[in-house]
């Protein structure tokens, strides 16, 4: 063999060598978040519905439930997606040349980026409805009852889902696009029909973040001040314990002297000669009052608050006097950091094109950093990015919508779980291309991400910041102005006061005089 040869095969085997080694990497990263995912599913799904009588239902609600943490390792996996690639640039800005870090490169952050794609794709086209429709199915008429029959059922509903999706897209791109190249592009399956749906759903995705960002990043000032201990400002916690102790006591002593009640009623009836057919074999559903519920959601309440009080109580005082300042603090900074990076990028679309969001096939990672700060810029950036994800997650499961969604821990039955790991996959998937349209950062889209037609049209970017930007503000106006107002009537007592409810009508005068 000649050198020439030689050196074919060299390159032809490195090459090999590359594929195998993206292939491990991408492996293990999965595999990292598929475990992890499957601990956190463990522990809200309901242990009933996984220890049943019937196996069969037991094992399909099993195999649903490895479908759902195949779709959230998806998900989780869409939003790392980004900060990775954003770390990954700046760590071969820094070390261009350490041997330790060869195997990070532009074609392993460009294949990570058309696996994501790829599965999020399978997993809402294909898995979910799968799932959903496996746990409901029963087996066709007739057909032998078992795991099989329910697959046979499951798979020919999810061919007339798939029909009837087809049909739909196929619709609406004739009424967006009434083009004869168009429509007939829709026909390759793979290439056009594929990325078409889940830009429809990307499309989707977005909008929804637009509702819930803002309303997340309004809800996490309430949401963090549940979760530490508030400083002592004008309050005397040693009143507010005593009470509630003394409001707890008075509701169990009325609790006790209903009940004596009921058992002596009880007793009288029975001395009265009444057969035990004749009694309740439930005794709270008619014989006891109506108001006994409220009565013990009321010092579970008190129990709660006592517990709260007992905490606070407890904290220290850097707990109580530094940690929920600086935490508000920084919360407060991220936020208007976010609404300022949302500002400027708004008039930068209208000075520069460069602006717009776009594609970029060939990821061309360590040449240039994509933030005018380096690294530390860049840093900024990912903090940005997961802070966002996490207010719209905490805005969705808080919106009015959504919020029975809310998972329970270990009572989530699995519809439910299916139906959070769609939602959460809408949107962790459509926080690339929500980064990207907002500014946050410059790193431009790689894949299929970036060929959704949308995403040039300059109306819908600066439509969409510019709303970004009004919903935060005012959803943080709103907020700040309430939570100050109710703050410092707690502070000074107010809210113990017999003052007049706005909500009810007033007395007239005749009425007071009388």
């Amino acid at each position: 063999m000649e050198a020439a040869d030689y050196e074919v095969l060299s390159v032809r085997e490195q090459l090999f060598h590359e594929r195998v080694r993206e292939c491990i990497i991408s492996t293990l990263l999965f595999a990292t978040l598929y475990i992890l995912c499957h601990i956190a599913l463990t522990h809200f799904k309901k242990p009933a519905e996984f220890t049943t009588v019937d196996d069969e239902d037991a094992t399909v609600n099993k195999i649903a439930l490895e479908l759902c943490t195949f779709t959230l390792a998806v998900a989780l996996g869409a939003v790392l997606l980004l900060p990775f690639s954003i770390i990954s640039n700046e760590v071969l800005l820094s070390l261009p040349r350490n041997y330790y870090i060869q195997w990070l490169n532009g074609s392993l952050i460009h294949g990570l980026w058309n696996l994501v794609f790829l599965f999020s794709n399978l997993s809402l086209i294909f898995l979910m409805p799968f799932a959903y429709f496996f746990t409901e199915s029963e087996g066709f008429a007739g057909s032998r009852k078992g795991v099989l029959g329910r697959v046979y059922e499951t798979v020919v509903m999810l061919v007339l889902l798939t029909l009837l999706v087809l049909g739909m897209v196929w619709v609406a791109s004739a009424i967006v696009d009434n083009n004869k190249a168009s429509r007939e592009s829709l026909y390759d399956f793979w290439e056009y029909y594929l990325p078409y749906l889940y830009s429809c759903i990307s499309f989707l995705g977005v909008l929804l973040l637009l509702v819930c960002t803002p309303l997340g990043l309004a809800r996490m000032f309430s949401v963090t001040g549940k979760l530490l201990v508030k400083p002592r400002l004008l309050e005397d916690l040693e009143e507010q314990l005593y009470c509630s102790a003394f409001e707890e006591a008075a509701l169990t002593r009325r609790i006790c002297s209903e009940l004596q009640f009921f058992l002596g009623g009880m007793v009288g009836v029975a001395q009265a000669g009444a057969t035990p057919s004749s009694l309740p074999s439930d005794p709270t559903s008619c014989w006891l009052p109506l108001d006994m519920e409220l009565l013990h959601r009321q010092v579970l309440a008190l129990q709660t608050q006592r517990v709260l009080l007992e905490k606070r109580r407890k904290a220290s005082a850097w707990q109580r006097n530094l940690g929920y300042p600086l935490a508000m603090l920084c919360l407060l900074v991220l936020t208007g950091l976010s609404v300022l990076i949302v500002a400027i990028h708004i008039l930068e679309l209208l000075i520069d094109e460069a602006a717009m969001p776009r594609g970029m096939q060939g990821a061309s990672l360590g040449q240039v950093s994509f933030s005018k700060l380096g690294s530390f810029g860049a840093v900024i950036q990912v903090v940005l990015i997961f802070y966002l994800m996490v207010s719209s997650v905490v805005g969705f499961y808080s919106s009015p919508l959504f919020w029975r969604l809310r998972p329970r821990w270990h009572d989530t039955a699995m519809t439910q779980i299916i139906g959070n790991c769609v939602c959460l996959l809408v949107l962790s998937s459509a926080l690339p291309v929500f980064s990207r349209t907002l500014g946050l950062t410059r790193f431009d889209l790689l894949g299929d991400f970036g060929r959704f037609n949308w995403l040039g049209n300059f109306h819908i970017v600066f439509l969409y910041n510019a709303a970004f930007a009004g919903l935060t503000t005012l959803c943080l106006v709103k907020t700040f102005t309430a939570a100050v107002r109710a703050e410092l009537i707690r502070a000074f007592g107010l809210d113990r006061l017999p003052l007049p409810v706005s909500g009810f009508p007033r007395a007239s005068r005749k009425t007071q005089h009388q």
